[in-house]
């Protein structure tokens, strides 16, 4: 994950034409799970955003809470770059070892893969020439391809032969990044 996320900052740092900003979500942070992402124009009213969100725990409370969320987003910018109201679209992938909301009170989890297929609102402010606010929230389909399993027993508690399947329409991005200009 770690070489996928260098990768990805080098390949678009690269774009000396383009103004190319590196965010931390500040909200997640709070909550120990890190959102990093890296946005860069792509056209006069069009930024191309990649973030990544994780969950790193192992558990909580003896309960499984690991996931990690990649998003790459197209944003189009009603004013201009990195200046007011965007709305964005976008598709992502995430892998996770984690108790479904649905499950909170149970001795349920699951392990799987999914896909994220949504949209975004947002709004920009810049602090100064560096620094930038970018205040979020999205949401779209998740659908997702687990195996569900016991926590005490490791066994299976579903009957489905290889992957059960669950979507829903949820929200599943938003917070506050605090970016940095790079070029």
């Amino acid at each position: 994950m770690k070489k996928i996320l260098l990768f990805s900052i080098l390949f678009f740092s690269l774009q000396i034409q383009a103004q190319t900003y590196i965010k931390v979500n500040a909200l997640t942070t709070i909550f120990t799970i890190p959102n990093i992402g890296i946005e860069t124009s792509i056209g006069k009213k069009s930024t191309f955003q990649f973030d990544i969100l994780a969950s790193m725990w192992k558990s909580i409370n003896g309960k499984p809470a690991q996931f990690y969320t990649f998003i790459p987003e197209y944003r189009y910018h009603f004013k201009e770059n990195y200046d007011g109201f965007y709305v964005g679209a976008n598709i992502g992938a995430t892998i996770f070892n984690f108790q479904k909301w649905n499950y909170l009170n149970t001795e349920r989890y699951e392990k799987g893969f999914g896909y994220l297929l949504g949209a975004s609102v947002g709004y920009q402010k810049k602090i100064n020439d560096r620094f930038m606010l970018d205040c979020f929230v999205g949401g779209g389909h998740s659908q997702g391809f687990y195996k569900g399993y016991n926590i005490g027993t490791n066994t299976r508690y579903e009957t489905a032969v290889h992957y059960n399947k669950s979507g829903e329409w949820i929200p599943y991005r938003g917070g506050v990044m605090v970016s940095y200009r790079l070029n």
